[in-house]
């Protein structure tokens, strides 16, 4: 028994240090950007030596993806707290609500957003099932592809006919679904597909700063393109209640 609670508490100090390695990398990132967060600044920050962080994380690689998995899990929480305040029998607010607290989150968070998605994913990360990255990358994939499958389920009206696509899209949407092992149609794949682009792209470009020569407020640009999702799902939009 008292190996046991020595080994427990060992363990629990390596998983406080882990925390507090990351929590320091996040707030690198929020001062100084990407460029910012390194092994031995995170190291003096933290008043530790850059070879005592190596011993939490094997390199810089490693500690980017425990962080950015972080940044992953606490926006699939946020999200499906938005949802699941929203009854399961009107799947429009659902998924509106889901939308509207991603935006919410990004512009709240533009570095952590940036660096999710802008960061590339390595090979080797895409093959390691193990990966923290990746798996927490996949719950986030979840929040909306469950959705649209139920979506889906209850009225399947696809906008496009999947014979009428391009050929190469066909074949790469086709890969999609074996890969993914998503239970989705691939007509309807496409569609959920269509509707990431929409709903990421413009949000990519608030946080980036990128329609800023031409908007000084996206919100309604943004609730124009949800009420367009919606109509491509065949789901009722409603306005956000103001606040």
């Amino acid at each position: 028994m008292p190996q046991q609670t020595s080994s427990s508490r060992v363990q629990k100090r390596r998983q406080a240090t882990l925390l507090e390695i990351r929590s320091t990398a996040r707030q690198l990132l929020r001062k100084h950007g990407p460029t910012g967060v390194t092994v031995n600044a995170v190291a003096r920050e933290m008043g530790m030596s850059g070879p005592a962080v190596y011993r939490y994380y094997a390199s810089h690689d490693a500690l980017v993806e425990a962080v950015i998995a972080d940044f992953y899990q606490e926006l699939t929480t946020t999200m499906q707290a938005a949802r699941d305040a929203c009854p399961p029998e009107q799947p429009g607010r659902r998924l509106a609500a889901t939308c509207r607290s991603m935006r919410a989150w990004a512009i709240d968070h533009p570095g952590e957003f940036s660096w999710m998605f802008a960061s590339p994913v390595h090979a080797a990360t895409r093959e390691d099932a193990e990966s923290p990255r990746l798996r927490a990358g996949q719950q986030f994939e979840k929040v909306f592809l469950d959705q649209f499958v139920e979506i889906w389920e209850k009225n399947p009206r696809p906008s496009t006919r999947f014979e009428e696509l391009a050929p190469s899209l066909q074949e790469q949407i086709l890969d999609y679904a074996a890969r993914s092992g998503s239970p989705l149609p691939p007509e309807a794949l496409h569609q959920f597909l269509t509707s990431w682009i929409r709903l990421y792209g413009l949000l990519c470009m608030e946080v980036l700063h990128q329609l800023d020569f031409a908007y000084s407020d996206l919100e309604p640009v943004f609730e124009e393109n949800l009420k367009e999702l919606c109509a491509m799902h065949n789901l009722e939009y409603e306005p956000p209640q103001a606040s």
